[in-house]
């Protein structure tokens, strides 16, 4: 008889805490701002699928890295990468698509070791977890 009453005690003391997911444990704001952050990161790819194809066709010929861009822009879309990994590649590929650079792409055979530059520190970064985003005949 004792071990029911305690049971009951027991049932009464964690009427208190309600469901699980109504706990705070001070992840709230922190989910908040993530979502926001995350929500600024589709943005700027939206903004990224209307500029990179044209800005793509008008440098294509003259650039080395296009095949490197094309895996960037893979992986940005890719649903399994997170969203902190896409906010770094989304910032790359906005300098590489917005007009004004340390060096102007108008430069003859300077105007795009600047683009060239923060193409491959991305690429060294990311390493061969960009790999699988390239062309299958470019794999090594």
């Amino acid at each position: 008889m004792d071990k029911e009453r305690d049971y009951l005690e027991d049932d009464v003391l964690f009427e208190d805490f309600g469901e699980l997911d109504e706990l705070d444990f001070g992840d709230k704001e922190k989910r908040a701002k993530e979502n926001i952050n995350e929500e600024k990161v589709r943005e700027k790819i939206e903004y990224i699928d209307e500029k990179l194809w044209s800005k793509l066709e008008k440098s294509g010929k003259r650039i080395s890295f296009a095949k490197d861009i094309l895996a960037l822009y893979r992986y940005m879309k890719d649903p399994l990468v997170k969203w902190y990994r896409k906010a770094i590649v989304v910032a790359a590929l906005i300098y590489f698509i917005v007009p004004i650079d340390t060096i102007p792409d108008m430069t003859p055979f300077f105007g795009y070791l600047d683009d060239l530059g923060v193409i491959t520190a991305l690429l060294k970064y990311l390493g061969n977890e960009l790999m699988a985003y390239y062309p299958l005949g470019y794999r090594t």
